[in-house]
């Protein structure tokens, strides 16, 4: 996102770390029926950001609400885990008072500490300090760097491959290309934000789970990382 767009951001809010300008066409890669892939997903992103950002207080706090719901069900163990969450922006889904509530986890924030470069993650509680970082992406201020169990990252749009469309720099897909272990990743947003493709590019990489308002939809390949209890049937 250009400079001068983030001058209208509420002072207590941020973009999360994949709230990036758009990357090099370059690193986009492919061109799709004529028409440059940067291109479609810049459209699709304005496209799915304004109906995201129309709904009103009430029902985006309605819907969230239904997002931490299933979480509780997918993540129903979270004691002694590492979580990522990440800070909301243009209408995102809020979990910032889900994770508070969350009994013996660990609250992370992503942190872009080099442009371009994976992502490390600190530590972080509601009304712990945090700072201006790289990109204006708020950062703790005192937090400790871990590795995540699980990121939990915000998506622009997904598809029924659990692959999610972020803001385009690409900072999530890099950072999961080169964690080891690999945390579990689950995508969040609202159902109304599902396409029927994003036109997956070789860098992309999918969610092992999608979370929305309305339900949890799973990765083929990625079901046996979750319990049973949220397993879909074979």
């Amino acid at each position: 996102m250009a400079a001068e767009d983030r001058n209208d951001t509420p002072d207590g809010y941020a973009s999360p770390a994949c709230f990036m300008h758009e990357v090099d066409p370059a690193y986009m890669g492919l061109e799709m029926d004529g028409v440059g892939s940067k291109a479609w997903r810049k459209a699709e992103r304005r496209r799915l950001i304004d109906r995201r950002v129309l709904l009103g207080v009430s029902e985006r706090e309605r819907r969230t609400a239904q997002i931490c719901g299933h979480l509780d069900q997918l993540l129903p163990n979270i004691a002694g885990r590492n979580i990522s969450l990440y800070w909301p922006f243009l209408g995102e889904p809020d979990l910032r008072g889900w994770m508070a509530s969350a009994t013996g986890a660990t609250c992370l924030l992503p942190v872009v500490a080099e442009k371009q470069k994976p992502l490390i993650f600190k530590s972080w509680r509601m009304g712990e300090a945090l700072v201006r970082g790289i990109l204006n992406i708020p950062a703790p201020l005192n937090g400790e760097e871990r590795l995540p169990d699980i990121v939990i990252a915000p998506l622009i749009g997904f598809d029924a491959q659990c692959y999610r469309l972020g803001f385009g720099g690409g900072y999530f897909d890099r950072t999961l290309a080169v964690l080891e272990p690999r945390p579990v990743a689950i995508g969040v947003g609202f159902d109304f934000q599902e396409i029927e493709t994003i036109h997956p590019q070789p860098h992309d990489i999918p969610m092992d789970a999608i979370v929305t308002d309305t339900g949890i939809r799973f990765r083929k390949e990625s079901t046996a990382v979750f319990g049973s209890e949220v397993r879909p049937a074979p």
